[in-house]
């Protein structure tokens, strides 16, 4: 029998079936940061860059503005009430069907999932129907004097709609990896159900939670499509930041426009920043666990 004995730098190689010579690994990081270039950073610096090439004076001005002043809070009172439902509502669903067998779960699994599938415009035209003035329900309301449409509530509802899978489906998947062990521990201890989710099964998803919020709170302040609908472009009413933006850039007062995109902006960099801090410390988290 005869034995071929191969160089080390060729064993070395062999060990390594999957590593691509270098020009490929280049290639590849350089077609990525050109993408992003391209698609990212370009339009983002363009964005600051139009909201201040007349000044800060006339980006104060803009965002201080009256009707920029009833967007904002719009804006922030629908997340401060639809976040916090759907925070309850995804800790709730995501417990149940990760934790739990009953009748029903697929459907429910498929409900949660529902918004995704669905186009924000489309939900807009079924709240519509529902509760507009010629809808379902719209002769009641108006004859209670309770206005759903083109208000406040409208807007809520569709918010609350759009934004309802981010918590539960980052939760659903964490639970259903951690099992059930520790909770029928607790369970066995004596502990109550309301114990158990606050002292253990929370604990064990703090992470996922904060992650899934930060997303949920991004998606309701920038939700376009199914606020549309509803809202009928009140100026200084039901106009959320993305509608006012959309209005003045309309009206061709670019400078004011991009000053108020720019507060989006800054929020999409803020949950940016968010997320890679919670991944970071996820990650450190699972790492404490493996040792």
């Amino acid at each position: 029998m005869t034995v071929i004995a191969l160089p080390v730098s060729s064993l070395a190689h062999r060990a390594r079936p999957t590593e691509e010579p270098v020009w490929v690994r280049w290639t590849l990081i350089g077609l990525a940061l050109a993408f992003l270039t391209l698609f990212l950073f370009v339009p983002l610096i363009s964005v600051f860059y139009e909201a201040l090439k007349k000044g800060w004076a006339v980006y104060i001005a803009a965002i201080t503005e009256p009707d920029a002043v009833s967007a904002i809070q719009l804006t922030l009172t629908a997340a401060a009430i639809a976040v916090p439902l759907n925070l309850i509502f995804g800790i709730a669903a995501a417990w149940a069907i990760a934790k739990f067998e009953f009748l029903g779960k697929n459907l429910l699994t498929t409900f949660i999932d529902l918004p995704f599938s669905v186009s924000p415009v489309v939900s807009g035209l079924i709240y519509v129907l529902v509760f507009g003035l010629q809808g379902w329900l719209g002769p009641w309301l108006a004859e209670h004097d309770i206005k759903v449409i083109f208000a406040v509530p409208g807007i809520v509802l569709a918010t609350i709609f759009v934004t309802v899978p981010f918590i539960a489906r980052e939760l659903i998947p964490l639970m259903q990896s951690q099992g059930t062990e520790e909770e029928e521990a607790a369970v066995v201890l004596g502990a109550r159900g309301w114990q158990i989710l606050f002292r253990v099964t929370l604990p064990n998803v703090k992470w996922g939670l904060l992650y899934g919020t930060i997303l949920c709170n991004a998606r309701a302040m920038g939700e376009f499509g199914a606020v549309s609908v509803v809202s009928g472009h009140i100026r200084g009413s039901t106009n959320t930041l993305p509608l006012h933006v959309e209005i003045l850039y309309n009206e061709y007062n670019f400078a004011a426009a991009f000053a108020v995109a720019s507060l989006l902006a800054m929020l999409a960099l803020v949950t940016l920043a968010l997320k890679t801090l919670i991944e970071s410390k996820n990650m450190q988290n699972d790492k404490g666990k493996n040792r």
